[in-house]
């Protein structure tokens, strides 16, 4: 049957060797046989720039082209890991970039999807962080700076965001309802998928006096998690590496 699938929240590294193993198989085994894969941000634990000469990525840019040599496009959404991602490495893997909200029509369908992370607005320490790491002008600072600094940034930039997180309430770092049903009535769908909150569910909720639905996608921690979208339905499936 037709379908489309959707992942997010990887984080691939060099230092989790496993999930690198399981998204490749992913790809062999899954993503083959779908109308096309979308993926949601983060699919790396960081990024530093198209410019990083990190085996991983061009391992990830080469199995993501040839998924596309094989007829199945790939979309991507930036993340708040990955947000640097760019033109450069979107040639070399056949991605897609897209913007930070997109409404695809699948079968039918209209849907809502992004990463997540903007509806988080309980959070305002991050979404002032993100508003200001977002501006062009310090991205471009960022990107014209020696790689090796770039990297001592970024391993001080994650170090501060663990402990950050872990003084925070765990409700403050989930999606926020009304920013949520804001989102889904501008663009006027009964359907959102995400990512981000790393809390894997189908949340029922009513839009428009509609029923509709919130989908989130799982990290990719100790098992996979894809959202399989197909004419007759919409499901939410985890499975080992």
């Amino acid at each position: 049957m037709p379908h489309t699938l959707f992942i997010a929240d990887l984080h691939l590294c060099a230092e989790e060797p496993a999930i690198t193993a399981g998204f490749l198989a992913f790809l062999r085994r899954d993503a083959l046989h779908a109308d096309a894969l979308y993926i949601l941000g983060d699919l790396f634990e960081a990024w530093i720039g198209d410019d990083d000469p990190d085996p991983l990525h061009a391992e990830i840019a080469a199995a993501l082209m040839t998924l596309k040599q094989q007829g199945i496009p790939c979309y991507f959404i930036h993340g708040n890991r990955d947000f640097l991602v760019g033109k450069r490495f979107a040639r070399a893997s056949g991605m897609t970039l897209l913007p930070e909200e997109q409404v695809p029509e699948l079968y039918g369908k209209r849907m809502l999807i992004m990463h997540g992370d903007t509806l988080c607005t309980d959070d305002q320490g991050y979404q002032r962080f993100r508003k200001k790491v977002h501006q062009p002008w310090l991205q471009w600072l960022f990107l014209a700076l020696p790689l090796f600094v770039r990297q001592r940034i970024a391993l001080k930039m994650r170090a501060g965001s663990k402990q950050a997180n872990s003084s925070k309430d765990v409700t403050i770092m989930d999606v926020n309802d009304e920013a949520v049903k804001a989102a889904m009535t501008r663009h006027q769908v009964q359907y959102l998928i995400h990512g981000h909150t790393h809390r894997p569910a189908i949340h029922p909720l009513e839009v428009n006096d509609q029923p509709a639905e919130r989908l989130v996608l799982g990290a990719w921690h100790h098992e996979g998690s894809m959202i399989r979208v197909s004419e007759d339905e919409t499901t939410l499936i985890s499975f080992p590496f």
